[in-house]
């Protein structure tokens, strides 16, 4: 299904862009990555597939050290220079260096239970995405092996091969960069960038529904709301299961006081998702802000039920576990919130916390 466009882009209300990238630069070489491909990669190349070779050289030799950072989606060459970024920003490092190599590359939506993050109050719903490398033929066998193919993917639990997954166009990868970049600035509250990054992501590949939903929100901070209203419809038409374009059209139809509508669809997406995500975990801080830490404790275990591996979570219920006395289960929760942090930032905090926690025990 092609889409208009136009009507949905409203470039006068925003600034130019500044820090705007073309989709082209997003999978580019820098000189330090032609050095590494060259000392690195095509040394392994002499005895294993190029495949394997490019997989060893950036991730089983360590010589990268490589680490998983989910605060900021990095092109190509910013991922290789700061060693760290998330599974996109990853996947499209390694696309880089297999097309230098000559290696055909496509790319995979692998299927999991849907994970949110919040930054503020902004809510973030992820997916997850991996690189298919081919297609050549082994180099220490003979042709009747055929062609073969390698996943590369960053599940820190590695269990991409027992998910289901579907194939999808460079055009998204491109278009889920920018999205990604937009979020990104909204959470700064710069909604000028946020905008010309949405905009991109949804001229990269028009068929791409968070991409509409982002602009829509962009639209609704800036107290655009028939704009907003306009794109988040968009966003529906292509995928009208989101629950999170849903929220947003029900906030937008308030702000344009079309209330039946909005108590309408708020109806149906309630009951679609009785408990929203965070929905214990917020209500586990008001009854944190009441001192009442034992409500506290019972919402934030509620909350992991639903997210094991949410370091937030476990950062607050270690927390609860401290302000009533109960240390050893504190202490077991901070580690978990630093073993599942995202970032370096939320690393050095659960780190400290750890480490005040330790002295506290060791002064008793």
């Amino acid at each position: 299904m092609a889409l208009t466009n136009d009507n949905l882009f409203h470039d006068e209300l925003f600034a130019a862009p500044t820090d705007l990238v073309s989709a082209e630069s997003i999978f580019q070489l820098s000189p330090s990555m032609h050095q590494f491909l060259d000392r690195e990669i095509r040394k392994q190349s002499r005895i294993h597939s190029d495949q394997r070779a490019l997989y060893m050289a950036l991730y089983d030799e360590g010589k990268l050290q490589l680490r998983y950072d989910a605060s900021y989606t990095r092109n190509a060459s910013d991922t290789f220079e700061s060693r760290s970024g998330n599974c996109l920003s990853l996947v499209i490092m390694t696309a880089a260096f297999a097309k230098a190599m000559g290696l055909t590359t496509s790319y995979q939506k692998v299927f999991l239970e849907e994970e949110w993050s919040r930054a503020g109050e902004l809510y973030f719903a992820s997916e997850h995405v991996n690189v298919v490398l081919g297609q050549k033929r082994l180099k220490l066998y003979n042709d009747s092996t055929g062609p073969e193919t390698m996943v590369v993917d960053f599940l820190q639990r590695g269990e991409a091969a027992n998910l289901r997954s579907i194939e999808i166009d460079e055009n998204t990868i491109v278009a889920m960069f920018m999205n990604n970049r937009a979020a990104e600035a909204l959470v700064r509250k710069d909604y000028n960038q946020a905008y010309w990054f949405a905009r991109a992501a949804i001229q990269a590949d028009d068929q791409f529904a968070a991409a509409y939903n982002t602009l829509g929100v962009i639209y609704m901070h800036r107290n655009y709301h028939e704009q907003a209203y306009r794109t988040l419809s968009t966003a529906l038409i292509l995928n009208p299961k989101s629950l999170a374009t849903m929220s947003n059209m029900v906030q937008t139809l308030n702000n344009l006081n079309r209330v039946a509508e909005a108590k309408q669809l708020s109806q149906r997406l309630l009951d679609l998702q009785p408990h929203p995500p965070f929905h214990f975990f917020q209500l586990g801080l008001a009854a944190m802000n009441k001192n009442d830490y034992v409500a506290a404790k019972a919402m934030f275990q509620r909350e992991l039920k639903r997210a094991p591996d949410y370091h937030e979570f476990h950062f607050w219920l270690g927390l609860a576990h401290f302000r009533l006395g109960e240390l050893a289960d504190a202490e077991k929760e901070l580690n978990l919130a630093k073993q599942n942090s995202i970032n370096q930032k939320d690393y050095a905090l659960y780190a400290a916390k750890l480490n005040y926690l330790n002295a506290l025990n060791a002064n008793q």
